[in-house]
């Protein structure tokens, strides 16, 4: 059975990681999420704007809380491709393919080539790798990074290793520039668990692995240098994000208050934590493969005694290492998850290349066949709830992805398995990317009064009165600013354009100021969906209004 499962994989595997690949590249085309990616792409904006590669800003003001990493690779591909969502995307869906090939590289290394395509199709069809494709985050690029680096780390491990640790210092230095030194833990932790249970103590003594942090501290001195001249040399400045307000070390905000410090919760952002959260979160943010981690970790533990130690412990221990560090942090967010899903995706690879019983096999497909028809009902749930504007797509390609899902020969077959998630994937990929953000997107009211206004009021200066939207400081090419009062602006001008919530037209009719609305925008915070948004009846109860108006003198 596994022989002619390998002989098909090998034959259809470019095909199918191909499909994989295109459909994680849809997220491409459709707009920028508020807040977390409207905010990064237009710090990267800014330094294009402002020519400035060292000082990061929002809204006109200092920022530092994330590494300049992603800020420049996005800009940099704002200077070949233009300042628009697409070229914010690009470089982190090249992440991506870095994690695809690294993925597959480390996998083929470590155990064989079978599993190495497998694990590869799992990395690129988990729901959260194409939902990291739509909203770009710093995961996005660590994700990619971390997996190159401990591939390199385990070469380094034999001869010849110098290359090897040069490439694990770059990969491992680009992952610090992007998030913190937190990655460390991901990338280290395994080898040192796996040669501490294998008693490899002379390890800890071979110079290569001091070489390897000296070459990373060496890589990252780029973002070393930047915070020096951005905050060190300026202790006058205010950093709301740190316990300390001024005389702010970005150095030491780097190496511990912006990452640690959340995890620790001793820094300024603080959260509450639950110890299960990212268990329910890895429930959803996996499929359609999650359900197959739970049995992994009950063979595991059932057999840990009969455990000889291998170095598939690189695998496990990382995984579960970095999975302890977010669970018992109190600051938790669920895109945090995604850096080891190519770790998850190896270890559920190889489980599932050891199921080798019929009984096993058929539980897989029943699990498989429940989650396409709770998927097929999601998505006829949404298509009659929100009302969706493309609903004979929708049902053409729902209608196409579930004929093809059940045409699937059911024969007991890894193969058939692995078809169905792909199916799976392709299928909420498309239906998302193409046909539910592209709807939801347009309540983003920052982006669209952007949009509108880079096309009506092209130049013009336009304030932000009593709120703050990053995407239309984005998406709009007006002079921007955030402002509470008006008043410094009507002593210079008889007129001012503002972008206010429509609550605020009372305040600015007066004996002194006259008011002309020019276009407004509907607005729902759609990163956390409601009912009452959700259902097209009741959508007008749940949604703000904010206005593009023209403020004048009276006199």
């Amino acid at each position: 059975m596994q022989e002619i499962f390998a002989e098909k994989l090998n034959k259809y595997f470019p095909l199918l990681l191909v499909i994989a690949i295109a459909s994680n590249a849809t997220g491409l085309f459709n707009d920028i999420l508020e807040p977390d990616g409207a905010l990064y792409a237009n710090i990267a904006k800014t330094i294009i704007t402002k020519n400035d590669w060292i000082n990061l800003y929002v809204a006109g003001t200092d920022w530092l809380d994330k590494p300049h990493l992603p800020f420049w690779l996005a800009a940099t591909s704002y200077k070949v491709f233009g300042i628009n969502s697409f070229a914010y995307k690009l470089p982190s869906f090249f992440s991506f393919l870095l994690g695809v090939l690294y993925t597959y590289k480390f996998s083929d290394k470590l155990f064989s080539k079978e599993l190495a395509q497998l694990a590869t199709l799992i990395f690129a069809t988990s729901l959260h790798v194409i939902f990291s494709n739509f909203d770009v985050r710093a995961e996005g690029y660590i994700t990619g990074f971390i997996i190159a680096a401990m591939y390199h780390f385990y070469g380094a491990m034999q001869k010849p290793w110098l290359k090897h640790i040069a490439a694990a210092a770059f990969y491992a230095a680009l992952a610090m520039m992007t998030k913190g030194i937190f990655v460390l833990v991901t990338i280290f932790s395994g080898f040192v668990i796996y040669w501490i249970a294998t008693k490899q103590w002379k390890q800890f003594l071979q110079p290569k692995w001091y070489l390897l942090l000296i070459l990373s501290l060496i890589f990252i001195t780029p973002e070393l240098f930047c915070l020096y001249h951005q905050f060190d040399l300026h202790p006058e400045k205010l950093v709301l994000n740190s316990v300390d307000r001024y005389n702010v070390s970005g150095i030491k905000f780097f190496f511990w208050d912006s990452q640690f410090g959340r995890f620790f919760n001793t820094g300024a952002i603080k959260g509450s934590g639950d110890i299960f959260f990212f268990v329910h979160t890895t429930l959803w943010a996996f499929l359609p493969w999650a359900f197959y981690l739970f049995p992994v970790a009950y063979y595991k533990l059932k057999n840990i005694k009969q455990y000889k130690p291998s170095a598939s412990i690189i695998i496990y221990a990382s995984a579960f290492s970095t999975f302890l560090m977010f669970s018992v942090s109190k600051f938790q967010l669920p895109h945090y998850i995604v850096i080891i899903f190519p770790l998850l995706s190896i270890i559920v690879a190889k489980y599932l290349l050891e199921i080798n019983t019929t009984k096993a096999l058929n539980i897989v497909g029943y699990i498989q066949n429940i989650t396409f028809i709770v998927l097929i009902s999601f998505i006829a749930l949404i298509a009659v709830a929100f009302k969706l504007d493309n609903l004979i797509f929708t049902l053409v390609i729902t209608t196409i992805a579930t004929q093809v899902f059940f045409k699937i020969r059911n024969d007991k077959m890894l193969y058939s398995i692995v078809l169905k998630a792909i199916c799976f994937s392709v299928l909420l990929a498309l239906f998302l990317n193409i046909i539910f953000y592209p709807q939801l997107l347009k309540y983003q009211a920052g982006m669209m009064a952007g949009k509108w206004q880079q096309k009506h009021l092209a130049g013009k200066k336009v304030v932000m009165f009593k709120t703050d939207f990053y995407s239309f400081e984005f998406y709009g090419n007006a002079q921007l600013k955030t402002e509470n009062t008006i008043s410094e602006f009507i002593k210079t001008d008889s007129s001012i354009l503002l972008f206010t919530p429509k609550s605020e037209i009372k305040n600015l009719n007066t004996d002194s100021f006259s008011t002309k609305v020019l276009q407004a925008f509907p607005h729902f915070h759609i990163s956390e969906l409601n009912a009452r948004f959700f259902n097209y009846k009741t959508r007008s109860e749940a949604l703000d209004t904010f206005l593009i108006v023209d403020v004048k003198k009276k006199y």
